[in-house]
């Protein structure tokens, strides 16, 4: 599903129309982004949470060379799924 299947489906699940439920699900994806800039979680219960996590600077391989590459340290956005998001996964 892309973003405008997205922006579709909620459109008819919430009964709105598609330009409504385009600044709807715009505004909850930069509310989501902003917290996770300011270094915040966002929980969101039975669905899951959205995060940051550091990675530590480690040495990799080139794959076309194998020679030996820095890679520096940075922070990474990552989602957790929650139990009921897990419950209704598994069961398909």
């Amino acid at each position: 599903m892309n973003k405008q299947e997205l922006v579709a489906s909620v459109a008819i699940k919430a009964d709105m129309t598609k330009k409504d439920s385009e600044k709807a699900v715009v505004a909850v994806f930069d509310v989501i982004t902003e917290a996770l800039a300011n270094g915040e979680k966002v929980s969101l219960v039975n669905f899951g949470t959205f995060e940051t996590r550091d990675r530590e600077a480690r040495i990799g391989r080139n794959p076309s060379t194998q020679e030996p590459i820095s890679i520096p340290a940075k922070r990474v956005p990552a989602f957790k799924s929650g139990k009921g998001l897990k419950a209704i996964v598994k069961g398909l």
